[in-house]
């Protein structure tokens, strides 16, 4: 069983109770997929100097933000762990030359559970979460995930976890509907669609309006993870479409290698 690659953008944590386009179309895509044996997510929001795999039996779920309405800090998602993937994720990791080491005590943070809230809302499917490098870049990221690529092949589910623009100031500004955010997702289907990796790794200096969707990257690089998680099969990739949400929050989404599509479908 051959499982995609996923880049999901989760936006802020409010995307656990409003879904827009993008909550509807994570759930129909966890019901279409073949049933993972796990989940493994790249999250920005737990980001370390040394790769560290959450590696318990099960995860606390973290409400790892603030000034957001009463009722998101009651919610919870209480997927088991899966210390064997964990330990299949480290040493996959280690046969690439990447050194990782357990956390056994390590939580889920918003960048894992929201989405998966979505896509998998019974929360029914084990969940392992890998740190983000602290001193990350997109080449990193790209490492990251293709070192991870082969447990597809074991029906282990690969997320980067991020969003495909994020300005805080405008978010918590309310400064309207911009239209950089759609720009900016525009141009990286563009690039996704014609397979140019080289402007994806440059984009802060070819994408269109680089540095306001994204005045630090940490949210747009497990994009990359994704990518070469996926093998960088641009015939089978496939864009969500998740609009725009508080006027800058791109919430386009990503699917990658699915094994759904065929090159005259992605074109």
């Amino acid at each position: 069983m051959s499982l995609p690659a996923l880049f999901i953008s989760h936006g802020s944590p409010m995307f656990a109770v409003e879904p827009g386009r993008l909550g509807p179309a994570l759930g129909a895509l966890g019901q279409a997929l073949p049933r993972p044996r796990a989940v493994v997510v790249v999250s920005p929001h737990w980001m370390h100097p040394t790769l560290e795999v959450a590696s318990g039996v099960s995860g606390e779920t973290v409400h790892d933000f603030g000034g957001f309405p009463r009722a998101l800090y009651a919610l919870d998602y209480p997927a088991a762990g899966a210390p064997d993937v964990a330990d299949a994720v480290i040493a996959e990791l280690t046969h690439h030359g990447l050194h990782a080491r357990r956390n056994d005590t390590r939580g889920r943070d918003h960048g894992a559970w929201v989405p998966l809230m979505h896509l998998y809302p019974a929360a029914d499917v084990p969940v392992i979460q890998v740190s983000q490098p602290s001193a990350p870049s997109p080449l990193a990221l790209l490492e990251l995930g293709q070192a991870l690529a082969g447990l597809r092949e074991a029906g282990v589910l690969l997320i980067g976890s991020g969003s495909l623009t994020h300005n805080l100031r405008d978010y918590f500004h309310d400064t309207g509907t911009e239209p950089y955010a759609a720009e900016f997702a525009n141009w990286v289907w563009a690039q996704l669609r014609a397979g140019d990796l080289d402007a994806l790794l440059n984009y802060r200096q070819q994408a269109p309006h680089a540095l306001r969707a994204h005045p630090t990257d940490e949210h747009f690089l497990p994009l990359f993870f994704a990518i070469g998680a996926g093998g960088c099969d641009w015939s089978q990739a496939r864009r969500l479409d998740g609009g725009v949400l508080d006027g800058e929050l791109s919430m386009d989404s990503f699917v990658f290698a699915d094994p759904a599509l065929t090159p005259a479908h992605a074109a």
